[in-house]
């Protein structure tokens, strides 16, 4: 079942590239994992969910499916923790087909301050090639969808949006689509809320396949202080493999890009899938699906110099060795520590993927402990998406595929 992985994205070729590793892999014993809800694809919220969870305040569980479900559409769920240590699950949102809705949430979604939900669709919509929704919740319990805009194939709009959207200080809302653009290979896009309830969207980057800049995003955007805009693109740059680049508004209006770092093929890490992260220091931090050390993928940071310019230090080199990960597509998440966490869709043990750990040694480098290895018995299989910390230091995720129907799981990680 690996053909359906990630199907409505690019590929790319893997690059197997010699080189020394400088990391050590261990693993833990001492986590357990419980499948919290088994996904199928005709009834309940469908299956397949290719992004991370979101956790409120009190526990609850928020993610997507991207296929399936009473209509065929994909789903938004929330995941409710119920007495004697079960779960109830509440589908949010079922999206339609052949009504202009939304379909396919290949990414996951975030809340604003009022407590509402915010996502994006790969499909439907007004022109069938993606949305972006929000589901407002409701005094009685209920959510109702919102659509804030409908991407379009024409007039250099963006379309096809595979990953999320994230707000700033005002309210807007930032995200990228896959293709689409002037140049029809991605874009970065901004839609701000109109005094009648409409939004107006602006194109703020169309990236160009022209050899320097980079393009194809799964990604999604992360803002700095100052709002500058960060993310990764899959392919583009002088290798073609990918770049990680900076979008920084001017007094002017438009938009300038700089791109911050070029993927190369030279024993680095190639084709970024996974939304970017900052510490508190300023450094960006993420995976790449393939290249490195071994061509399984890395984990890297990228940290600013004071001539402007990125320097990236590998972290982690994954190995297809029976025991590490391979191919990451999330994003990383820290804990208070500094510790990184993450998923890798395929590895460990059973092959069937892994979460784990990264913990900065003492004298330099990042030394890998797996968490969990999926695939055992009645588990989920092949996790794209993000971890998300939860009550009690608890990590919670979903696996694409595996459980008892083969559709996917949402799972916890209790240390």
């Amino acid at each position: 079942m690996r053909s359906k992985r990630l199907s409505l994205a690019v590929t790319a070729a893997l690059a197997i590239l010699a080189a020394t590793i400088f990391m050590a892999a261990t693993r833990a014993a001492a986590q357990t994992e419980k499948v919290l809800l088994d996904l199928t694809y005709d009834g309940g919220v469908g299956g397949d969910p290719q992004a991370g969870l979101i956790v409120d305040a009190v526990g609850n569980l928020y993610g997507t499916t991207a296929f399936g479900g009473p209509h065929n559409g994909g789903s938004v769920f929330e995941l409710s923790p119920a007495k004697g240590g079960t779960w109830s699950l509440k589908p949010l949102h079922l999206f339609l087909t052949g009504v202009h809705d939304g379909q396919r949430p290949q990414a996951g979604v975030i809340f604003d301050a009022a407590g509402n939900l915010y996502g994006t669709t790969y499909w439907g919509g007004t022109y069938d090639v993606g949305t972006v929704f929000e589901l407002m919740h409701q005094p009685n319990g209920s959510w109702n969808e919102n659509r804030l805009y409908s991407f379009s194939n024409v007039g250099g709009d963006g379309n096809s949006p595979q990953a999320g959207v994230i707000f700033d200080a005002a309210g807007n809302l930032y995200g990228t689509t896959m293709i689409g653009g002037s140049d029809k290979v991605g874009t970065v896009y901004e839609l701000t809320p109109q005094a009648d309830g409409t939004w107006k969207e602006e194109i703020l980057h169309s990236f160009l396949n022209n050899g320097t800049d980079g393009f194809i995003l799964l990604a999604g955007l992360v803002l700095d202080h100052a709002g500058n805009l960060y993310g990764a693109t899959v392919q583009g740059g002088p290798s073609d493999v990918g770049t990680i680049f900076e979008l920084t508004p001017t007094a002017e209006g438009p938009w300038t890009e700089k791109i911050l770092y070029d993927f190369n093929q030279n024993g680095d890490g190639n084709f970024p899938y996974g939304t970017l992260i900052f510490d508190a220091a300023g450094n960006l931090y993420g995976t790449t699906t393939q290249g490195g050390a071994y061509g399984w993928g890395t984990a890297f940071e990228l940290s600013p110099t004071e001539s402007g310019q990125w320097v990236e230090t590998i972290l982690y080199n994954f190995n297809n060795d029976g025991v590490t990960g391979t191919n990451p597509y999330s994003k990383l998440i820290f804990d208070a520590k500094g510790n990184l966490y993450g998923t890798a869709e395929g590895g460990g043990i059973n092959d069937y993927g892994v979460a784990f750990k990264l913990t900065p040694a003492t004298g330099g480098g990042w030394t890998e402990t797996v968490l969990y290895n999926f695939g055992s018995v009645g588990d989920g299989v092949y996790p794209l998406g993000s971890l998300a910390f939860g009550r009690g230091g608890n990590l919670y995720g979903t696996t694409d595929e595996g459980g008892t129907t083969g559709y996917g799981t949402v799972f916890e990680i209790t240390p």
